[in-house]
């Protein structure tokens, strides 16, 4: 069963439960996005769902969460403020550093980009910021309770009718959003992208022009023309997509991801750590970091390739190599080598002696293609010399595997 789409639960910035969903790509992930809904909204809400999976089409996993006390996470929304908020957003940022990869994309929507905008001083990793629909500073919010903030200062608590729905907001929360200074969005250090709509009847257009005299370059602004502010129409969604992912490439391929990591392990050595609890691992050598993992059809999160493609690799690279290196040493005239690997399990015909009589092999396919001026000796002196190979040699000796408990 496909693990595309994974329900998660992270504690928030108190400890309540949070509720997640991380969409996947099937194939490749380029990077993680971590994306903040709306004011009073959900991770459920159509422009989040539709953005998210559109960029996951495009190889760009994204966790959306509910904020604590809305959607399906725990929590009292009475008691949550803006800097409530940020800190669920560093939570979960949190979350994914831990158990899959930290974010290198941060999206908000409305309140929810102020929020990123926030939260994107204390993230590290991410190397672009997204706004959509966003006000230039918090405090901007008030302007939809309609004139009771005047009654929430008196009281110290009033009923709001948002959207249609009853919220209690408390005097904190009013505190809460005053506090708050924009003074951040110029120290960003990161790529910013602006969406926002002219014709916007809940945040002006106004705000959007703040946002970005504010900030410093590399930043672009989009105009989502006809787009009303929650994007309720499917194309403006796609739309804001596939234009977070068409920018966002030229950022993410120069982001790597392992790239601050210092390793000290030993040469000769591979440390194998874990980057979840799931699949994903980071393998490190003395100068090389990457990641493996397993594809998302058996729960994996496809970060990277599975461990038979590594044992398939570590033989067709040494295989190439070797011959690279004989034709080169024999001026052989090689032009191009290229090497295809498959592994399988097959019936083993010579183990008659075998207890098991099911007893199978692996099988490694290879197939070797060799361009250039070669005769038919060449080639198959060059195919000799594949088997030559110090990991085929490896493969083929008796090979023992020592194990045993070390304390880190």
């Amino acid at each position: 069963m496909t693990q595309s789409r994974i329900e998660i639960e992270f504690p928030g910035h108190d400890g309540t439960k949070l509720s997640g969903l991380l969409e996947v790509p099937e194939s490749k992930t380029q990077a993680y996005a971590l994306f903040a809904h709306c004011f009073t909204c959900s991770k459920n809400i159509a422009a989040a769902t539709r953005i998210s999976r559109t960029l996951k089409e495009n190889g760009i996993a994204v966790l959306r969460f509910d904020f604590t006390g809305l959607g399906n996470s725990d929590g009292d929304f009475a008691n949550t403020n803006f800097s409530s908020n940020v800190q669920d957003l560093l939570a979960a940022t949190e979350y994914l550093r831990e158990y899959y990869q930290a974010p290198a994309l941060l999206i908000g929507h409305s309140l929810g980009g102020a929020a990123v905008l926030k939260a994107a001083l204390d993230i590290p990793e991410a190397v672009g910021v997204v706004t959509i629909g966003a006000p230039f500073g918090a405090e901007h919010v008030m302007k939809q309770f309609k004139g009771q903030a005047d009654e929430i200062e008196a009281n110290g608590v009033a009923e709001v009718d948002l959207a249609g729905r009853k919220f209690t907001i408390q005097k904190q929360f009013l505190d809460d959003l005053k506090s708050q200074n924009t003074n951040g969005i110029a120290q960003l250090k990161k790529a910013l992208l602006i969406f926002h709509s002219p014709v916007d009847q809940t945040v002006s257009i106004n705000e959007a022009e703040k946002i970005y005299v504010a900030a410093k370059h590399p930043k672009s602004f989009i105009s989502l023309d006809n787009a009303d502010h929650l994007l309720s129409h499917k194309e403006d969604a796609a739309y804001v997509a596939d234009n977070i992912s068409a920018w966002a490439n030229r950022y993410l391929t120069e982001h790597n991801i392992l790239s601050s990591l210092e390793s000290d392990v030993s040469a000769g050595n591979v440390v194998i750590d874990e980057k979840n609890h799931y699949f994903t691992r980071k393998v490190t050598t003395d100068a090389h970091q990457w990641i493996a993992d397993e594809p998302t059809s058996v729960g994996g999160s496809n970060l990277g390739p599975d461990p038979y493609e590594h044992l398939l690799a570590a033989l067709g690279t040494c295989t190439s190599m070797t011959i690279r290196m004989y034709a080169n040493l024999k001026k052989i005239p090689l032009d191009d080598v290229s090497v295809e690997l498959s592994h399988s399990r097959a019936h083993g015909e010579d183990c008659k002696a075998c207890d098991d009589e099911h007893q199978k092999i692996d099988v490694i396919d290879r197939r070797i293609s060799l361009t250039g001026n070669l005769s038919d000796d060449d080639k198959q002196k060059l195919l000799v010399i594949a088997d030559k190979c110090p990991v085929h040699k490896t493969l083929h000796n008796k090979l023992l595997v020592q194990s045993e408990l070390v304390n880190k």
